[in-house]
């Protein structure tokens, strides 16, 4: 039986070679991500750029998770749109441009354990940095670095959720408005992400044309469960679970990362 931590540590080449068993996986793998995402705004586009980066290559990595991740945050901001803040967005897309114009201009493309690693490592640092914590993103100059920040985390390393949350610690919002507002944030870095490697990089894909449709159908029906699942949770227990679920998952992709650069 192939479970998340397993495959994590196979051979990229191993796995790649029997589609019949990772394509499957990874549809289930998008599914059960999307509902963890549903249900605490983050985590699930983490785990499953983890699993991407360590079973297929970066550009396609990218490619599917910007596609995936797009559709997923796309229909949670959806699902939950009478809770965005709208005014948060444009000082966050004015980051978001410096970032992508920074990027533009290296046309960088990052390694797969440079990926994991920074997958892990950001929520780590983020938690650590005490100085950081008093960080509001409904702040317009903190929107604005917001923006930048996670955009260049999310064509480094693909997943920038920990990142995101680290700027909404100390906002005044509700569980509902973070993960509506987060959502419509993280949909539009996907975007940029699918725009850089896609267009801006060039970067082909080998995945067939009916794996991404499925995988996107997964993701919207996976985070109509999660979304639906919020409303069960107390601001507490949201708050500490998604700290704790973060730092664990953190950790596997770390020790990923440097044993794939071994």
């Amino acid at each position: 039986m192939i479970t998340i931590p397993s495959i994590l540590f196979f051979r990229k080449a191993h796995v790649q070679q029997n589609s019949l068993v990772l394509y499957p996986f990874l549809v289930i793998c998008v599914f059960a991500t999307a509902i963890l995402s549903g249900v605490l705004g983050m985590a699930g586009g983490m785990i499953l750029m983890a699993v991407l980066a360590s079973t297929l290559g970066v550009a396609s990595a990218m490619m599917l998770h910007g596609a995936v991740q797009l559709t997923s945050n796309g229909s949670r901001a959806w699902f939950l749109r009478r809770h965005i803040v709208w005014r948060l967005f444009v000082p966050y897309a004015m980051g978001t441009g410096g970032a992508l114009a920074l990027f533009t201009s290296l046309l960088f493309v990052p390694d797969a354990g440079l990926v994991l690693i920074l997958v892990g490592a950001f929520p780590i640092l983020a938690r650590l940095s005490r100085r950081l914590h008093g960080l509001d993103v409904t702040r317009p100059l903190t929107a604005v670095i917001c923006g930048f920040v996670v955009t260049a985390a999310q064509l480094l390393a693909g997943a920038s959720g920990p990142l995101l949350d680290l700027f909404y610690i100390a906002s005044p919002l509700s569980r509902h408005a973070i993960v509506a507002n987060k959502a419509v944030t993280q949909a539009f870095g996907h975007a940029i992400k699918l725009v850089y490697y896609g267009l801006i990089i060039g970067a082909g894909d080998a995945l067939p044309g009916w794996l991404y449709a499925i995988c996107m159908c997964a993701a919207v029906v996976g985070t109509r469960i999660g979304t639906r699942l919020l409303d069960r949770l107390n601001e507490e227990t949201f708050r500490r679970w998604s700290s704790r679920i973060i730092l664990a998952i953190a950790t596997v992709c770390i020790a990923r990362g440097l044993w794939t650069l071994l």
